[in-house]
């Protein structure tokens, strides 16, 4: 839809929001804070640059976030709007004011008074939403950033993790081509291990990093060391995908990553694709429109179903479930799944997929670093690491698994870092 035509839409979205005071879209519900009651009174007063001004004081990825954000459990979770009737649609707002912006011909650099260059220089290691918004907010002030990034592009799990039909590649592009034009330079294709982090010390006033965390989680059960068994987070990273034509596709979770692997498969041609989880419905981390997309798509639910193990010679042929009920245990304030006595039965599976959840990579142990009890690297309050000049933030650091979570520590490190150097 062109965004003439999406105006129309707009308005009458825009309208119905309150203009609440007391903000609790965006001071309970919007991890990075964005002033959503002010962006969403200058949309309505036809101030689109003033509107991607007010959003670019706080994120760095307004395209993005509006898009693929769990709306549902964030902002729109708090709106006051949503207690009686249908939240304001402040995702479709979001990304309709970069949309329109840039079709106007403004970008994030417009937005920024930003500072003249000085003499410190900052590595940021890893192109995703932490790095990403770390780097900008170091640049607005004036810091010679360096990207160093794994891949020959940047983007991180926003490109190599989400699948276009949730986020358009070309949104994506636009935002990181705003954020370089802040004077950020990039080295691709490296790769960070001890000897290099040495390196940087000596080179940079600081250090950020934000290589993320995805490796995939595992359950534990046996046979899942078969072939054809994969992690939900290599498989959306490396987009190495067995031919699907005619098979029977387990994938194992209710997050988001479990949505898009569900979602890909079936696209690419499962004769049917079940997600299995342990839980209720309800319970699923997922956001729900991934959940109602799925189902619209032909992905198969079995909820309250948990493995006991994988089956087959030396790929899997099924699976062992058994069946759960929902106990509320005293001292948990969230109901948990406990198998039920002989309610095993098996399903026929060719290939099973687990998306449970991610874990950081092996070379992360290596940097010497001082880990916490999950395996992420240990930060204080300001992001410092165990070591001087060390900054982490994003899924590396063990902090909430979405975007805007990610982008917000990079953002908050930023600060932290120019108090430091």
């Amino acid at each position: 839809m062109i965004l003439m035509e999406k105006s129309k839409e707009i308005e009458e979205k825009v309208n119905y929001c309150l203009n609440c005071k007391v903000k609790p879209c965006a001071n309970k519900g919007c991890p990075l804070g964005n002033n959503i009651p002010e962006f969403i009174k200058l949309v309505k007063e036809n101030k689109i640059f003033e509107a991607y001004k007010v959003l670019s004081e706080t994120t760095v990825l307004p395209g993005v976030c509006g898009r693929i954000c769990p709306h549902e459990k964030q902002c729109q979770g708090s709106c006051v709007r949503g207690i009686k009737g249908e939240p304001v649609s402040i995702g479709e707002i979001e990304s309709y004011i970069f949309d329109k912006a840039h079709e106007l011909g403004y970008s994030l650099k417009d937005c920024y008074n930003t500072k003249p260059k000085t003499e410190k220089k900052v590595a940021v290691v890893g192109g995703g939403p932490a790095g990403l918004a770390c780097a900008a907010f170091l640049a607005k002030e004036g810091i010679n950033v360096t990207i160093y990034e794994k891949y020959n592009k940047l983007g991180g799990i926003l490109d190599h993790g989400i699948p276009d039909f949730r986020l358009d590649k070309s949104v994506l592009e636009t935002t990181i081509n705003d954020i370089l034009d802040l004077g950020i330079e990039v080295k691709y294709n490296y790769k960070l291990d001890k000897e290099k982090l040495e390196e940087l010390k000596t080179e940079y006033d600081a250090i950020f990093l934000a290589i993320g965390a995805n490796k995939s989680s595992k359950m534990g059960v046996e046979g899942e060391n078969k072939e054809g068994v994969f992690g939900g987070n290599e498989l959306l990273e490396y987009g190495k995908h067995p031919n699907y034509q005619g098979k029977t596709v387990a994938v194992i979770g209710g997050g988001n990553v479990a949505m898009d692997c569900a979602r890909t498969v079936n696209k690419l041609g499962a004769k049917k694709t079940m997600v299995i989880y342990r839980r209720a419905e309800k319970q699923m981390p997922a956001e729900r429109k991934e959940i109602q997309d799925a189902k619209k798509e032909g992905v198969e639910f079995l909820f309250q179903n948990n493995i006991v193990k994988i089956l087959g010679d030396k790929k899997p042929e099924s699976l062992e479930l058994i069946k759960t009920q929902l106990v509320k245990k005293e001292g948990e304030e969230r109901e948990v799944p406990v198998n039920i006595e002989k309610s095993n039965y098996f399903v026929d599976v060719d290939y099973v997929i687990m998306a449970l959840g991610s874990q950081v990579s092996d070379e992360v142990l290596e940097l010497g670093l001082v880990l916490n009890k999950w395996g992420n690297i240990m930060v204080n309050e300001d992001f410092k690491t165990s070591q001087n000049k060390i900054f982490a933030g994003g899924d590396l650091a063990g902090f909430k698994g979405t975007v805007a979570w990610a982008a917000r520590t990079g953002r908050e490190a930023a600060k932290s870092i120019l108090k430091n150097i």
